[in-house]
Formats: structure tokens, sequence, C-alpha cells
């Protein structure tokens, strides 16, 4: 799953942290923007695909 995620909201992942009703995925500091995408379209995508809310934190 990080390797589809990493290509989907196109920045490197550095952990994936899976609860029951989402998925938390941390990225660099500087990278957070890049990951979430205009209006959160990236995020929004990637969330109809896995089928799960995807949740963006830097680290």
């Amino acid at each position: 799953m990080k390797d589809r995620l990493e290509k989907m909201l196109n920045v490197k992942i550095l952990e994936i942290e899976e609860l029951e009703d989402r998925i938390v995925v941390y990225v660099p500091e500087d990278q957070v923007r890049i990951a979430v995408g205009s209006g959160g379209a990236a995020v929004k995508a990637a969330e109809l695909v896995i089928g799960k809310k995807i949740e963006v934190k830097g680290r």
C-alpha cells in the first residue's frame, strides 16, 4: 500500500498508520502541501481508490 500511496500522492512516505476508520500518512514537513494537493484533490482521489479516509501529517 505504501508504494501505491506514494505514487498517488506524489511524495515520499515516511510511515503509514492504519486505524479502524482512517489511514494516517506521515510525510516530510515540506511535502505536506504536495500530498494534500490543490483543494485536497490528491487526498480525495486516493481516498476513493483506497476506500478509507486519509489524514496527512508532516514529520
